[in-house]
């Protein structure tokens, strides 16, 4: 009775162990005395710690994507010539396995996602200016079967002399390819017909910004209609309502940077929390911050409500964590990743203390 009583309570504390168990955590990087690769962390998302699980060995992996079904992970190999990479995800290990790579057609890949389906993946090249479309079968990728190079530029000498794709984003749950292209001040928005294997563009081309402003990541509303795009040359924020029929309207441009800063932008990443409720954008340059803002739940205007030092320099990528109680960012020059709580109703941020140690951190993604 003994014996059985303690192998009841043996399995429960499992269970239970188990069930507070939370996402396993992605960390890209770039190649430093640092780091090598891609960092695998098991996060517990009621607490905020982490533990280091494994590692896998690639160049210069300065972004991820996580496929639908959660069992591969593609990478970028931000080099010239660029590649891509695939690799298998052992959910019981928490480790990855490399399975090929392919050119990514370009230089510099920054961006990479996967279709709907995960039978596709597509990379942006940033110096190239174009984006390549790859198929996958059982995981692994084949060669591109479709590159597309943007031709153009910007009036910023230094930054605008060609065209610079910085992300290949699909508007969730659809077809809807938007690409961001820093270089030419311009959001292309494309069709994706997975049957033809084709990446098309319909009628209205692109959204264009502000010239010299860079556009560089957006993010969608909870609404499904309104676009958020981040200008990594000048800081701001864009609001765009899709008013149907791939037509875009200008709705709000508000700074993301604190009001007396005078540096240099930076700005990279952008983020709708899960409840729909705020944004969050980081900023490079000397700010080295974190803004927030709220959306109104009627129109998707945003409002300024704060700025957070991230406690680090070069906040490159941060990510939310799947529960939405933590904001992370990886700071790619301090060699650190910092974790925030995010007050579920203020939106506000506080730092928990809590630091990851990697080299060059500057991509977060999640499998659940």
């Amino acid at each position: 009775m003994k014996k059985m009583l303690s192998l009841l309570l043996s399995a429960l504390a499992a269970g239970f162990a188990g069930a507070q168990s939370g996402p396993t955590m992605l960390v890209g990087t770039y190649d430093s005395p640092k780091s090598e690769g891609i960092y695998l962390y098991d996060f517990n998302n009621s607490t905020g710690e982490t533990s280091l699980l494994s590692h896998v060995k690639s160049s210069n992996p300065s972004f991820l994507a996580v496929s639908p079904d959660n069992k591969f992970v593609y990478a970028v190999n931000e080099n010239a010539p660029g590649q891509v990479s695939a690799f298998s995800f052992d959910k019981k290990k928490k480790t990855l396995t490399f399975i090929d790579s392919q050119s990514s057609k370009g230089n510099h890949p920054c961006y990479i996602t996967t279709d709907k389906s995960g039978k596709w993946v597509i990379a942006g090249n940033y110096s190239s200016g174009s984006l390549a479309l790859f198929p996958v079968q059982k995981g692994k990728l084949k060669p591109a079967v479709q590159v597309i190079t943007h031709t153009g530029s910007g009036p910023d000498t230094t930054r605008q002399k060609s065209p610079h794709v910085h992300a290949t984003i699909f508007k969730k749950n659809t077809n809807e390819l938007y690409v961001p292209d820093l270089g030419t001040d311009k959001v292309y928005v494309y069709g994706f017909n997975p049957d033809r294997a084709q990446i098309f563009r319909p009628k209205i081309k692109q959204i264009d910004s502000r010239p010299g402003s860079g556009p560089r990541h957006l993010d969608f509303g909870k609404d499904g209609k309104s676009i958020y795009i981040l200008h990594e040359l000048t800081g701001s924020v864009t609001m765009v309502r899709d008013s149907g029929l791939m037509r875009f309207n200008v709705v709000q441009e508000i700074s993301a940077l604190p009001v007396y800063y005078k540096g240099a932008a930076g700005s990279a990443d952008i983020h709708v929390s899960p409840d729909g409720k705020f944004l969050y954008c980081s900023n490079r340059g000397s700010s080295n911050t974190i803004a927030v803002f709220s959306i109104d739940a009627r129109t998707g205007l945003l409002t300024a409500i704060g700025h957070q030092s991230t406690q680090g320099v070069k906040p490159r990528n941060f990510s939310i964590d799947p529960s939405g109680n933590f904001l992370l960012v990886a700071n790619q020059d301090s060699d650190e990743i910092v974790i925030f709580k995010r007050d579920l109703k203020s939106g506000l941020l506080s730092d928990t203390g809590k630091r990851i140690a990697v080299g060059k951190p500057v991509c977060i993604k999640w499998i659940q």
